[in-house]
Parts: C-alpha cells; sequence; structure tokens
C-alpha cells in the first residue's frame, strides 16, 4: 500500500464533475478520483480549517465512531471495476481491525477529520495512476506493464476519465 494525501480538488469545465487529486507522499504520482458534489465540499470544508454552524454528515460519522469507543485507522483505496472506485474505512474497534466499504470520497472526509492517512493499492496505483511530465506539465499514464497493467477494455472504458485529466492545467498542483 503507497500512502498518499489530498494534492486538491479539482472541477471539471466542461461537465462541473469534481476531481479529488491524491499524490503519493514524497514523488510526483498522482492519483485522480471523481468524487460528488457534496463530497468534495465536505473535503475541500476540512481542508480549508472552515469550521460549520452545525456537524456536517462526515462530522456526525466521525464524531459517532469515536463516541462508541472506535478510532479511524486510516482509509485504503482498493479497486476500480467499471468506472467506480472502491475503498475500505479501516477502524480500530477495542483492539480489533473492522473494514467498512465505502465510497472513497466518504471515506477521505472521514479521514481527515481523524486524521487517519489514505493509502492506494500499489497495483492500483500502477493501473491507473499518473505522473506530470516536467517539460510540458501535462500528466503521463503509469501503466507498468506486469500484474497492475490496465487492459484494453479498461483503457477503453476509462476514455472519458484519461480525456478529462490530459485537459487538466496540473502545474499548480500542490500550490493552495
Amino acid at each position: 500500500m503507497i500512502e498518499m494525501s489530498i494534492d486538491s480538488i479539482r472541477v471539471s469545465m466542461m461537465s462541473h464533475q469534481r476531481v479529488v487529486i491524491l499524490r503519493e507522499k514524497d514523488t510526483e504520482r498522482y492519483l485522480p478520483i471523481w468524487i460528488g458534489p457534496a463530497e468534495a465540499d465536505a473535503i475541500a470544508i476540512k481542508l480549508q480549517g472552515v469550521i460549520p454552524p452545525r456537524p456536517l454528515t462526515h462530522d456526525l460519522l466521525e464524531s459517532v465512531i469515536t463516541k462508541l469507543g472506535a478510532s479511524v485507522t486510516s482509509v485504503i483505496v482498493s479497486d476500480l471495476q467499471n468506472d467506480t472506485f472502491f475503498a475500505k474505512l479501516i477502524l480500530d474497534v477495542k483492539g480489533k481491525q473492522l473494514e467498512l466499504d465505502s465510497r472513497p470520497s466518504d471515506a477521505m472526509a472521514v479521514a481527515i477529520r481523524a486524521d487517519a492517512p489514505i493509502y492506494v493499492e500499489e497495483v492500483l496505483l500502477d493501473r491507473v495512476g499518473i505522473l506530470i511530465d516536467s517539460e510540458t506539465g501535462k500528466p503521463i499514464p503509469l501503466r507498468k506493464s506486469g500484474k497492475g497493467e490496465a487492459t484494453e477494455e479498461e483503457l477503453k472504458s476509462l476514455s472519458a476519465f484519461r480525456d478529462f485529466i490530459d485537459n487538466l492545467n496540473l502545474e499548480d498542483l500542490g500550490k493552495r
């Protein structure tokens, strides 16, 4: 597993879809994940240090987890199937590890509230992650050969996603 951080949240000017950009710690590998507007707002509010007058849904969930004696230990973005990312919210419940199936956006929104790390399965990052070309500023798909290689069918199903990523201006990634 590779530890990631939330680098930024972007909005497609064409579709107004939100994308959270995860960045591998200490490297220039990125993983873009489509997310909904409500989850994008929930993540952005916390990243910007805004305190809402009443708890948002993810604040409530983190509070319930804590009040029940558990803690959020991490998030794992584990898979991509049919254009849908999968994640697990990992809890410590009285010394036992509990894995909860989650959308990555919800898991990340809870994790940043609990100050828990975000991980991505290395095979997934190898399959659909991107690097940034230092000369052009354009994304370069990783697609390593071997076990993590994306199939032709996966590449076709990700074409709209790739079109969006290919047109991102990533020169300001990491700048806030």
